[in-house]
């Protein structure tokens, strides 16, 4: 099963932070909850898992992560990651990321389309089900990306700066990655219960 994402979410940062983050592969990775990076292979290739819990019930997922393009001039990330979990359940996800400059040099835009192919007992679920679920996984997702885009240096940590000093540009240094929150599993099952019984209102009428 399929299901396609497009969406846009303001930042309160500049652009150039903001790309500082999306260009760190194993920062984008942390922002994710429940994510991490646990192998890097080489310049483009990357091992790592998800893990989901919900009360004493735990579950992992292992999946490889592969960077299909970094544009730095474009400010955009293209990558496809794949995962399976030991049950047979699998997903994958092509994802295309852009930072798009904001209405003020202070603000930007993150701006992004997914693919998303799910086999196993995630398919049962069907898109009306997975698409709100997705949707919260990207609002914390989201919320953990401004938190590390914001908590690096601003250009007005650069006032001081020489007169004709040239603007600083993002740096290619590691990103420290936020605070992690565990991935809400209980408010994902909420909504799958109640787009279950949605679609049963749905099918009574």
């Amino acid at each position: 099963m399929e299901v396609k994402l497009d969406k846009r979410y303001p930042l309160d940062v500049d652009a150039a932070r903001a790309w500082q983050v999306l260009r760190d592969v194993k920062a984008v990775a942390g922002c994710m909850p429940g994510a991490a990076i646990t192998e890097q292979v080489d310049e483009t290739h990357y091992k790592g898992n998800v893990k989901v819990k919900v009360g004493p019930a735990n579950a992992a997922f292992a999946g490889d992560i592969q960077v299909l393009e970094l544009d730095d001039a474009a400010k955009k990330l293209r990558m496809l990651g794949k995962g399976a979990d030991r049950s047979g359940s699998s997903a994958s996800m092509e994802l295309g990321a852009t930072i798009e400059p904001g209405e003020t040099p202070a603000i930007s835009v993150l701006a992004g389309q997914a693919v998303v192919t799910v086999s196993g007992k995630f398919a049962q679920f069907g898109s009306r089900l997975l698409v709100p679920v997705s949707d919260m996984l990207l609002a914390q997702f989201v919320d953990n990306f401004r938190a590390a885009a914001s908590a690096l240096p601003g250009p007005a940590s650069d006032e001081a700066a020489p007169a004709g000093a040239s603007a600083p540009t993002a740096s290619n240094e590691p990103v420290a990655p936020p605070q992690q929150r565990e991935l809400n599993a209980l408010a994902m099952l909420w909504a799958l219960i109640k787009g279950w019984f949605a679609g049963l209102g749905g099918k009574r009428t």
